[in-house]
């Protein structure tokens, strides 16, 4: 196979398409398009071949395109943008001899090993022990939790709902918090606190028990006014990080994660300057007679662009994904 590959990595907003070359997994001609200008993957993936000229005898014959949303069923329903479609559609509308649908934080998962050294800022040095599985974390619209495990011929990926899990407080604050939103939501999962939406919840839940009168409307404005001082914000925002300190502990304990852990998506990168100053570190290694195996775990923050395509890109030909 001498043509390109199609990669993608679809959200809920923006489809991001690229090529791969052959045994390479190094995306290039990457584009990020809006979903709402296309029906589905079949136009969206024909504009962008469209647009790079992959077209005719250069059009590729493989590829494998990661979905924020469940993709286990033969129809995959995108959750937050219109896009409902069969594999069958798309393998057969773009011509396919061989074509891959993954959800887009196995993607991740995959990804992660093929992120360059400088695109990883480090949180805990710690040691990684070889041959073991490293855990991928993200808030984002929800809560992604993946694991990769090194195989003998590929790297295995290990997908998880582990951002559904039941939400623990560990202190008086916390008790109080989860009172304040089983009263709105009934059963709280760790998810709905650790996401775009989870910041701005936290932020109205700490207002509530300030007593104070909510000032912002979303996630980015209460990161913004934690940025400027604003002490409520402050205190959300770096509550915010001692619980995902807390989860990821939790889950790199379940995994067996002496491997690594990798705190990557789209809030993460922004809030760098914040979690030295938080007790993420404190709560993942506050684990009782356990703290000496977390407190060794490497801890690094992703912030490559395209860890999904580059997953993607992995998967294609990696015999462990169907």
């Amino acid at each position: 196979m001498t043509r390109p590959a199609l990669i993608g990595d679809i959200g809920g907003t923006n489809a991001r398409f690229a090529l791969v070359a052959p045994g390479a997994v190094a995306p290039h001609d990457i584009q990020s398009l809006p979903c709402a200008d296309y029906a589905g993957p079949v136009a969206a993936a024909r504009d962008y071949l469209a647009r790079v000229g992959a077209v005719g005898d250069a059009a590729p014959r493989e590829a494998c395109l990661a979905f924020a949303c469940p993709v286990h069923g033969e129809r995959v329903t995108m959750t937050n943008n219109h896009w409902d479609f069969t594999k069958t559609e798309v393998h057969e509308a773009l011509d396919l001899s061989l074509f891959k649908v993954i959800n887009d934080f196995m993607a991740q998962a995959l990804g992660v090993p093929h992120v360059a050294e400088q695109e990883l800022v480090t949180l805990q040095a710690g040691e990684a022990a070889p041959h073991t599985a490293r855990l991928v974390i993200g808030p984002g619209t929800g809560l992604g939790m993946a694991g990769v495990f090194p195989g003998r011929h590929a790297w295995i990926p290990l997908p998880t709902e582990g951002g559904h899990v039941t939400f623990a407080p560990t202190d008086e604050r916390e008790q109080n918090l989860l009172r304040h939103f089983r009263n709105r939501y009934g059963r709280i999962s760790v998810e709905r606190l650790l996401c775009g939406q989870g910041l701005l919840d936290l932020y109205v839940a700490h207002c509530s028990l300030k007593g104070a009168p909510p000032r912002y409307a979303t996630p980015a404005e209460v990161t913004a006014a934690a940025d400027s001082g604003d002490g409520v914000a402050r205190d959300t925002l770096l509550r915010f990080l001692k619980i995902l300190g807390d989860v990821s502990g939790d889950a790199a304990l379940t995994l067996g994660a002496r491997g690594g852990v990798y705190l990557c998506g789209g809030i993460l990168p922004r809030l760098l300057d914040w979690l030295p100053q938080s007790r993420f570190r404190e709560a993942f290694a506050d684990k009782g007679r356990m703290r000496a195996y977390t407190a060794d775990i490497p801890i690094k923050v992703v912030t490559a662009p395209w860890t999904g395509l580059l997953g993607a890109a992995e998967a294609l030909h990696n015999e462990e994904v169907e």
